[in-house]
């Protein structure tokens, strides 16, 4: 078995509400077993802290372009309507990909 799938056990604590939701699964025969769901939940965190980290660089490469551009004086007169359209346009091109 490889290092990535060594086993180590561990005590986990849960609010009643969690431990009911947990049972109530185990009940409905969704999941074999409260290790199973705990590894599920862990493997949903694990993928939304890289999207978040993803998420983080990307808006940190993009200030960077803004510092460039003021540094270099490509920057308009403030207007917060035209940055508020140009930014969903942005963010409605980032949602198809």
């Amino acid at each position: 078995m490889g290092e990535n799938n060594a086993i180590e056990r561990m005590t986990v604590t849960v609010t009643r509400e969690m431990a009911h939701t947990m049972r109530s699964a185990l009940n409905e025969g969704a999941y074999a077993s409260s290790s199973e769901i705990i590894r599920e939940a862990l493997r949903d965190w694990q993928h939304k802290r890289k999207l978040r980290s993803t998420e983080l660089e990307t808006l940190r490469a993009d200030i960077a372009v803004a510092d460039r551009d003021i540094a270099e004086g490509r920057v308009d007169t403030f207007d917060v309507n035209r940055i508020a359209e140009q930014g969903q346009k942005i963010l409605q091109s980032r949602s198809r990909s």
